[in-house]
């Protein structure tokens, strides 16, 4: 009688999240803010061109979108990463979580985007990108001397995975 092995239990690393600046939740703020007001003036359209019931689009419009500017601190907590031996471990999300593996020999870019309103607050996102187009993953909201830093190990740990094959 053969005895299989006792499956590996496994365990979420909880202990060394990194998490994106709190600088990020105002710039998060105000591209939803932007945003909100655009598609809420749409909803309106139908109103203010004489269907009189038309303003119920343009009021629920607004109201989805002041239920996600009041989320958007939390939403922005949820995002962070893990550094560990094998990979890149990245996180989002509160409802739907989505947590993301970046092994770092599989890393072919990692790249740094700064637009002029992060940029305003110091800030940078990183980019990895993988051979499989449904890993690639963007960290928000890091510092930008956080980011270089982060970007200059990742492809140093990238080269020497990357030697053996």
């Amino acid at each position: 009688m053969t005895t299989t092995p006792e499956p590996r239990r496994l365990e979420r690393p909880e202990t060394d999240w990194q998490r994106v600046s709190p600088k990020y939740i105002p710039v998060d703020m105000i591209s939803t803010l932007i945003l909100g007001a655009i598609v809420t003036a749409a909803g309106f359209l139908p109103f203010w061109l004489g269907w009189q019931e038309g303003w119920f689009i343009g009021a629920a419009l607004g109201a989805i979108f002041l239920l996600t500017l009041a989320l958007t601190p939390r939403r922005v907590r949820a995002i962070g990463y893990l550094l560990r031996d094998d990979d890149l471990l990245f996180r989002r999300g509160i409802m739907f979580q989505r947590f993301v593996s970046v092994p770092y020999g599989r890393m072919q870019l990692v790249d740094i985007n700064r637009g002029p309103l992060v940029r305003a607050f110091g800030l940078a996102e990183l980019k990895f990108v993988t051979a499989a187009a449904s890993s690639g993953v963007t960290i928000p909201g890091l510092p930008f001397e956080t980011a270089e830093q982060l970007r200059d190990h990742l492809v140093a740990v990238a080269e020497t995975r990357r030697a053996g094959l």
